[in-house]
């Protein structure tokens, strides 16, 4: 009886929030490893589903890196990084795109569709909502370094990705883009990708998963996470190297978002069970809140 009471008021605690967010837009991105344990993602497709279910209007961006990598190794062709960015060629360009779309974006809707969702996937095999410039990165010397096809996403389609959200279809966005003048294809980082479609579709909330409990002031201090920070105070941990290497690309994205108009930003722990419900439909949260 004590257990069935409990449950009771979680649902009546979930109630408020499942009214304010009715019909909100929330961009979820999907990285780290929720990819590589399939038991993992479909629990929190689950919780996605259920978003979608109780009327919010969730968004799955998701990245692959080392999917890719993987399937790379199997291929013979060994990965070429240049300042932390994997130089795409023709060929690593064939693999990435086939097992973001066909090794992680379909069976992410398949998930969806066999939860009673509509789950789409748009990427450069089918309506490409992305698009972007070629990447050059600085050298030493002050030349641009080339990176192959890789991209930066520079624009995105929010229009059609927002009247999907309102006819009940849950998008599911892969990190393949399209340059805008010559429609060649091109490898972005997706938790950019992330960031740019919140700021899109002016989301309500964007959520980045991650490997770990969000922001920790002390890296080694598991204990020492950050509940809720400003932008401002984010620059200031960039500055004082506190937010670096895998976590300062999640933080660069939320920053997007933020930066686009998106109300909230959140780092939670995927691995975690039911993060992303506990993180919205609760008062307490389990990550790290980043405001304006």
């Amino acid at each position: 009886m004590e257990q069935a009471i409990e449950k009771a008021s979680a649902l009546i605690e979930a109630m408020g929030y499942i009214r304010s967010f009715k019909d909100k837009i929330v961009v979820v991105k999907l990285g780290g490893s929720i990819l590589d344990d399939m038991e993992l993602q479909r629990k929190l497709l689950v919780d996605v589903a259920f978003m979608s279910i109780v009327g919010m209007r969730p968004i799955l961006v998701h990245g692959g890196g080392k999917a890719i990598t993987q399937a790379m190794n199997e291929s013979g062709l060994e990965p070429v990084w240049v300042q932390g960015r994997r130089y795409t060629d023709e060929r690593t360009l064939a693999i990435a795109e086939h097992v973001l779309v066909h090794k992680m974006n379909t069976p992410m809707c398949q998930i969806l569709n066999s939860l009673g969702c509509r789950g789409m996937g748009l990427h450069s095999l089918s309506s490409c909502v992305v698009f972007a410039e070629p990447l050059r990165l600085a050298g030493e010397d002050g030349r641009k370094i080339d990176l192959g096809l890789v991209g930066e996403a520079s624009e995105v389609n929010g229009e059609l990705i927002k009247t999907l959200c309102q006819s009940g279809v849950i998008p599911v966005i892969a990190p393949i883009a399209r340059a805008k003048t010559s429609g060649t294809k091109l490898n972005c980082n997706a938790d950019t990708v992330a960031g740019k479609v919140a700021a899109a579709v002016q989301a309500e909330k964007f959520v980045a998963l991650s490997d770990t409990h969000g922001i920790l002031r002390d890296i080694n201090d598991p204990e020492s996470r950050i509940s809720s920070v400003s932008e401002a105070e984010i620059n200031e941990m960039i500055k004082d190297g506190i937010i670096n290497k895998g976590m300062l690309p999640k933080v660069e994205s939320c920053l997007v978002a933020l930066e686009g108009g998106v109300k909230k930003a959140h780092i939670i722990d995927g691995r975690f069970p039911h993060s992303l419900l506990l993180e919205i439909y609760t008062d307490k949260g389990v990550g790290t809140q980043i405001i304006k």
